[in-house]
């Protein structure tokens, strides 16, 4: 039989988890910021593989914003858009892949403890959205530290095959 007075133990629970997850739409919007500013540099140096791979992390980061925004709504919640962190202003790629390796591992780890804490709250659905996203921030982890540590093993000679732009053959007018 369930208790009489749950509500106001699920409302405190409630509150608890949803400050979980605008936390962890802060961090995501905080990823979102620098990783789109790192697109912007590399791009702007050439490093068009490595550009295209952090536009691409960001895009995938929005996704997050947007099912901890959708869960948050569901519970009844305010979205708290703002980003926890400002951008660093790094342009050297590999230290720039050090700072995502970093932000990867830090939200993988916090969001371990998000969803071990929405299971003391008995928050099933808010448990499963936060080991979701560990599966993401660690498949992104391994792709930054990937490009880290090919940039160690082969140096220089890495980057410079990063900033190969493909060159179209000039094309003929048709007559």
């Amino acid at each position: 039989m369930w208790p009489v007075d749950c509500s106001v133990s699920l409302t405190m629970n409630r509150e608890k988890t949803i400050e979980l997850l605008n936390r962890a739409v802060g961090d995501e919007l905080s990823a979102i910021h620098q990783y789109l500013y790192f697109h912007f540099h590399l791009d702007d140096q050439g490093y068009d593989h490595l550009a295209g791979m952090f536009k691409q992390t960001a895009i995938q980061e929005m996704g997050h914003v947007e099912a901890l925004a959708d869960r948050i709504l569901f519970l009844k919640g305010d979205v708290d858009m703002a980003a926890t962190s400002p951008v660093e202003k790094i342009t050297e790629p590999a230290k720039m892949l050090q700072k995502a390796v970093a932000m990867e591992e830090t939200s993988a780890r916090d969001y371990n403890r998000a969803a071990l804490d929405c299971s003391a709250n008995e928050d099933a659905g808010s448990k499963q959205l936060f080991e979701r996203l560990i599966h993401d921030e660690e498949s992104h982890f391994a792709v930054f530290e990937k490009q880290l540590d090919n940039i160690k093993e082969f140096g220089p000679n890495y980057l410079a095959l990063q900033s190969t732009r493909g060159v179209e053959p000039e094309k003929k007018p048709q007559i």
